[in-house]
């Protein structure tokens, strides 16, 4: 399949938020305006705010509009450089080294020049964002990066600072095109101001009700408008209980999707306890839900739907 073509950066922040939209990621008009200014800059875009906000999904519909790859770097603790950036392949290395003994090779610096060269570099995913072609700077997505350590955090600083990376055996590795930065963290812990001094900033919150159900409209077609609106009521009231972890966008739409598929018009309380393993994921808040606090958060969004008509 093709490479779809480059387009243009936008031009404006309403071309920005109509770009978003026309994938049917719906942004606010701050939103629209750090990311506008964060493409014309060309500086990263740090993003910060709770898990299933929609905050990896920015970097992928950018990917898709622009027509530009997307490079994913997914941060866990103990992530290294070799994971990160680069690495030696060195299986072919010593197989390389081994043909040069047997053919009689002895020089050294031959040796260590031809192993030590682009054909045994393996690009990891820093690397990969620095090597763009045809002018298609891709999209590089820094995911979750809380929960790297703060070595690797200062690492980055170099990465972000000059979009270089210096490999001692090779030199220092430049990016002909700086590629677009976008830097995740569900705030786990706090970020060096160091490295959020060099990005442009955001923090991503829930959308409201009226954004939310446009959300399933556009995500879940066939769901059911009178079941949308009290899916999307439901949740926006769970997110106001003291619950260890609110249920994201990305739920809403799994649970939309798991009641459209049981054929569901309406929730009730058979069918909340059910199903409720698709919008929550810890058994305590699961446990809350299915005893007197979620009768009461269905009863409670029932007589407010029916009071708004």
């Amino acid at each position: 399949m093709p490479d779809q073509a480059c387009q243009p950066l936008p031009s404006s922040i309403d071309e920005t938020i109509a770009m978003l939209g026309d994938q049917d990621y719906l942004a606010g008009r701050a939103l629209g305006t750090v990311l506008f200014l964060a493409l014309k800059m060309k500086r990263p875009l740090f993003l910060e705010g709770e898990a299933g906000v929609g905050k990896t999904e920015i970097a992928k519909v950018l990917s898709k509009a622009l027509g530009r790859p997307l490079i994913r770097l997914q941060c866990y603790e103990g992530l290294d450089i070799s994971s990160a950036v680069y690495e030696w392949n060195y299986p072919a290395q010593m197989l390389e080294i081994r043909l040069a003994e047997a053919s009689g090779l002895t020089d050294r610096d031959r040796i260590e020049s031809d192993i030590f060269s682009e054909r045994y570099l393996i690009r990891r995913p820093v690397l990969q964002a620095l090597s763009s072609a045809d002018g298609r700077a891709p999209v590089f997505l820094i995911d979750e990066l809380d929960r790297t350590d703060e070595a690797f955090e200062a690492f980055l600083l170099e990465v972000l600072s000059d979009f270089q990376v210096t490999i001692p055996e090779l030199g220092t590795i430049r990016a002909a095109e700086p590629p677009i930065v976008i830097i995740t963290t569900n705030r786990t812990r706090e970020v060096h101001d160091a490295l959020k001094r060099r990005c442009l900033y955001h923090w991503v919150d829930y959308p409201n009700a009226p954004q939310e159900l446009e959300i399933i409209r556009r995500k879940v077609p066939d769901c059911n408008a009178a079941l949308s609106a009290q899916i999307v009521a439901y949740v926006q009231k769970l997110r106001t209980l003291d619950l260890f972890k609110n249920p994201g966008v990305a739920e809403t739409i799994d649970w939309a999707t798991a009641l459209t598929e049981l054929d569901r018009l309406a929730l009730d309380p058979e069918t909340i306890s059910d199903t409720i393993g698709t919008l929550l994921k810890y058994q305590d808040d699961i446990a809350r839900i299915q005893g007197s606090d979620g009768v009461k958060v269905l009863d409670d969004i029932k007589s407010e739907l029916q009071a708004a008509g």
